[in-house]
């Protein structure tokens, strides 16, 4: 089946959120699969399992409640955000595998710059230097996934300290500008989706680029069968 790469640039995260749903609850047999590439203005999530004790002072940035697995996380200029929409059912993959692919595929964006980086299996995410870069988050429903994960690369980290990140207190965030990293997001964005669809066993064009923001962006590529 073949996948859709979609460029939303920056957006509030309420009407992306309700879209993903839209889009899952409304998806065919034959519909493709999507990426959603996209950018955040500042807001807090709090998942399924969030506890109120984790939101420390969320001040003037909102909380939304969402349907994904998890506790609070932040998004936020500057953070690059991929949405895996996918039939999971009809691509035969489990949660865990799913989850497996995002880590695996910024562990490899991390490696390309130099960079050692790890996964951990009591906290979902990828970090460096035991502080989270990458945070993961999944909604399964009518076999088919939602949300995805978020990688901080040039931003404000400060609203970090109002929440405990995923749950987790005290615990260390990082981003790859921190981490001698300075490249465009788009081009971040080009090349973490090259490792992701390589993965997720789609393949790709050698050279493409991520779409300009448009109404409708988008990029086909075909899934090896």
């Amino acid at each position: 089946m073949p996948l859709t790469i979609r460029n939303l640039g920056r957006r509030p995260y309420l009407p992306v959120f309700e879209a993903m749903k839209a889009f899952t609850d409304h998806r065919g047999a034959e519909t493709d699969d999507e990426f959603w590439v996209v950018e955040h203005d500042p807001v807090f999530t709090q998942g399924l399992n969030g506890k109120p004790e984790h939101l420390l002072n969320p001040g003037d940035i909102p909380v939304v409640q969402v349907d994904r697995g998890g506790q609070v996380t932040y998004h936020g200029p500057g953070q690059l955000v991929i949405y895996v929409l996918i039939d999971v059912r009809r691509r035969g993959l489990g949660v865990r595998t799913l989850v497996t692919a995002m880590e695996k595929a910024v562990i490899s964006l991390l490696a390309s710059y130099h960079i050692d980086a790890e996964a951990r299996p009591d906290a979902p995410g990828v970090y460096v230097d035991q502080s989270k870069v990458s945070a993961l988050g999944l909604r399964v429903r009518k076999g088919a996934s939602y949300h995805g994960l978020s990688l901080n690369c040039s931003m404000d980290l400060q609203p970090f300290q109002r929440i405990n990140p995923c749950g987790y207190s005290g615990m260390s965030v990082t981003q790859l500008a921190d981490l001698g990293i300075e490249e465009d997001l788009g081009e971040i964005a080009r090349k973490l989706c090259g490792f992701l669809v390589k993965e997720l066993g789609y393949t790709i064009p050698d050279e493409w680029r991520l779409p300009t923001r448009t109404a409708i962006p988008e990029l086909k590529v075909e899934v090896n069968e």
